[in-house]
């Protein structure tokens, strides 16, 4: 799906390297697919808390605009036997549409589905110890720019 971003293996090295310097690291598990990728949740939050993760989300595929009729093409070349069923599921959880672009319902979906993908990530965060504390945001290391003169116009 994405052709020049980097392998899960190289990935996750980058992980193990940023976490073994004291780094806090983050997995994002994302998109979730139902009935193509979803299956695999919990191996990937294995994998990623061994490399030193500490913290784990996910977003369900989104698809607004453009990027549905890009996935619709990508999914009927690649796996036209599973066309119906994912956009079944991908509606259900999306409030009977393709997309619902609705604050809390966009990355995580409502529905019977994704309240079961949801309750399967937390159990496996749960059960590999990710997410027992969240990294705090800390501005103490922020410094201004300092100003190099006057700022250029626009016109």
């Amino acid at each position: 799906m994405e052709p020049r971003a980097s392998t899960p293996s190289r990935r996750l090295e980058a992980l193990r390297q940023l976490s073994d310097a004291g780094i806090p690291t983050t997995v994002m598990v994302a998109p979730v697919i139902p009935a193509l990728n979803d299956m695999e949740i919990e191996r990937i939050l294995d994998a990623a808390a061994h490399a030193g993760a500490k913290e784990a989300s996910y977003v369900l595929l989104r698809l607004p605009l453009e990027v549905r009729d890009l996935f619709r093409e990508w999914l009927m070349a690649n796996y036209p036997d599973r066309y119906r069923h994912i956009f079944t599921l991908i509606r259900d959880m999306r409030g009977g549409r393709d997309y619902d672009s609705q604050w809390g319902a966009r990355m995580k979906g409502t529905g019977p589905m994704a309240w079961m993908i949801g309750r399967r990530f937390e159990i496996a965060c749960e059960k590999l110890g990710l997410n027992k504390r969240r990294s705090k945001l800390t501005t103490d290391h922020f410094a201004r720019p300092k100003r190099s003169g006057q700022q250029l116009s626009l016109f």
